[in-house]
């Protein structure tokens, strides 16, 4: 594994936001869902898509917290432009769970 200087974590910006509005993805290579996130009056509203169907419904994401890079250029995942990364783990399967904060906490939050 490479070090990496604390300048170099500091410029990956990782904020908290919620999900407004989510929606299948069905297009997408692998099965995936269209995310809507606010991270407040600073940065806003963003989109992406995630592979997140084996744990998570549409309908069950919208509300929830959730962590993201917010500073990576947006990049085209098929036919929509995703303009952040939400984070998450795999499971035992590989299956991707969610980076949230267990409390909560203001969007637009900086990790830190």
């Amino acid at each position: 594994m490479a070090e990496i200087t604390f300048d170099d974590f500091v410029a990956v910006d990782i904020r908290v936001g919620r999900v407004l509005r989510a929606e299948p993805y069905p297009e997408a290579r692998k099965p995936a869902i269209k995310l809507w996130i606010d991270f407040g009056a600073q940065i806003g509203e963003r989109r992406t898509s995630a592979q997140l169907t084996v744990h998570y419904t549409p309908e069950a994401l919208v509300g929830r917290l959730v962590c993201a890079v917010v500073n990576f250029p947006p990049r085209q995942i098929g036919r929509f432009m995703s303009e952040v990364l939400v984070l998450g783990m795999p499971d035992a399967d590989g299956a991707v769970v969610l980076v949230t904060p267990d409390q909560d906490v203001p969007v637009g939050g900086r990790l830190h």
